[in-house]
């Protein structure tokens, strides 16, 4: 059987299995989530078959590192945390290394114990992924990253160099056998393909990832959908499904048909374990714990409302330019990041 029957097979059996689990896929995916207490708390959910417990609100790592004055930073940090939120989004190549380092003074004092810390690396191959790993666990001032990720699987070739002998996933298993990392995931923006090839090739070599990132907006319902493709394989695997872009960056928004308590509840409908958010200050941090406090599951009427007013704007990715362009990839621009 060559490759492309191999491919064929694999998203047929994964299309079977999705729908006799039950897995309701149309626009968006419906999961019977409780809405968010009469009191106004942080929901929170479980992190796949990993039974951690994450805030369904995530603190955005790239925004932590966009204010001019660093106790700002500090303070969005443990403003999110003191409202509940306690899952903590970054990566190593962020604002050069800004971002881990700020995120680290602000989980000092106790802040540590209270999160679920991820970060991502870039490093393809075994000794620099190592590197890489090192020097986040410097930057953020922590023993042990709870949730490790490969950054931007964005390339039809970075599934086999990754887990390829001598990729990064060897670093990456050696770092958890050390204590270092307690859980291994990826992360892509670019095409829902992509995402499949990774997780096939995994599964293929006998090994399952803990938890994948994509972006999940209103917009990718229409255009390359990775709630579509792929977040029915997260579910039927027991995999942490990781929200990012609600708002694309803002470029949801300059659509003019949606509004970003929309944008968040749509992405927060879906079966995310979390919902990734940019704060890049704190009123930007308290609109995103409004969206978090007044979940509820979406009825099939707001989700078809949903569908057709964005369904001209997102038919061809003109507000998701991650996945049509390259001015989001940062490893493009630094292939050295990759080794």
């Amino acid at each position: 059987m060559n490759s492309r029957q191999n491919r064929r097979k694999f998203l047929e059996n994964m299309t079977r299995s999705v729908a006799g689990a039950g897995a309701a896929i149309s626009g968006a995916t419906l999961t019977a989530f409780p809405s968010a207490s009469a009191k106004g708390e942080m929901p929170y959910r479980t992190l796949g078959r990993s039974g951690e417990k994450v805030s369904l609100l995530g603190l955005g790592g790239y925004h932590i590192g966009m204010q001019d004055d660093e106790q700002e930073s500090i303070r969005i940090v443990r403003a999110a945390v003191d409202s509940g939120v306690n899952f903590m989004d970054n990566c190593w190549d962020y604002h050069d290394g800004v971002s881990e380092i700020r995120m680290g003074k602000a989980l000092r004092d106790g802040y540590r114990k209270k999160v679920f810390l991820m970060t991502k690396i870039d490093g393809q191959l075994k000794d620099i992924a190592a590197e890489q790993i090192d020097e986040s666990l410097r930057r953020l001032q922590t023993d042990t990253i709870d949730l490790l990720q490969f950054h931007e699987v964005i390339r039809p070739g970075d599934p086999d160099r990754i887990l390829g002998p001598g990729g990064s996933l060897e670093a990456a298993l050696a770092a958890k056998k050390a204590g270092k990392i307690r859980y291994i995931g990826f992360t892509g923006h670019k095409d829902p393909e992509i995402h499949l090839k990774m997780l096939n090739t995994a599964f293929q070599r006998g090994f399952t990832f803990d938890a994948v990132q994509m972006p999940l907006n209103v917009m990718d319902m229409h255009f390359k959908s990775f709630a579509h493709l792929v977040v029915p394989v997260l579910v039927q695997h027991g995999i942490g499904v990781l929200g990012m872009k609600p708002m694309g960056n803002g470029y949801v928004l300059k659509s003019g048909v949606v509004t970003p308590i929309e944008c968040l509840h749509y992405a927060m409908n879906l079966p995310t374990s979390v919902v990734i958010n940019g704060c890049e200050s704190l009123d930007r941090l308290e609109q995103g714990l409004q969206a978090a406090r007044t979940f509820r599951p979406l009825t099939e009427q707001e989700i078809s409302g949903l569908s057709a007013r964005t369904a001209t704007a997102g038919r061809d990715g003109q507000f998701e330019p991650f996945k049509t362009s390259n001015i989001f990839d940062g490893t493009a621009h630094n292939p050295g990041w990759l080794g």
